[in-house]
């Protein structure tokens, strides 16, 4: 099975590792290895059937890096309890939650200036 890894895969998986990387602040007060950044990728990966080519997969790994400090500063979630409100009972992000359209909206322009 082939899925077709487009801007709008990249964005939800940035997005997806954004939040991740926001999550790892608030619990434990440093952002994720890399290896646990490539892990959570994987996870991604898996739950939405994507196959993306390593290069690409990594490129978005390292943009999630750049833009969670940022995305931190902007929408102050630096609580768990904050956080859990972007996600649904099964661990994906709740698209219905406006911050969450506001947090892919931001990784979104991040993949299109790249």
């Amino acid at each position: 099975m082939t899925t077709i890894f487009d801007d709008e895969a990249r964005a939800e998986m940035l997005c997806y590792l954004v939040a991740g990387e926001l999550v790892a602040m608030a619990r434990t007060g440093d952002w994720l290895r890399t290896d646990h950044l490539v892990e959570l990728s994987l996870v991604w990966m898996h739950a939405n059937g994507a196959q993306p080519e390593w290069p690409d997969r990594i490129s978005i790994v390292r943009m999630a890096v750049d833009l969670a400090p940022d995305i931190l500063a902007t929408f102050e979630l630096r609580t768990e309890k904050a956080l859990a409100s972007l996600f649904t009972d099964g661990g994906r992000l709740d698209y219905r939650v406006p911050l969450v359209g506001e947090i892919h909206d931001r990784c979104a322009e991040r993949l299109q200036r790249h």
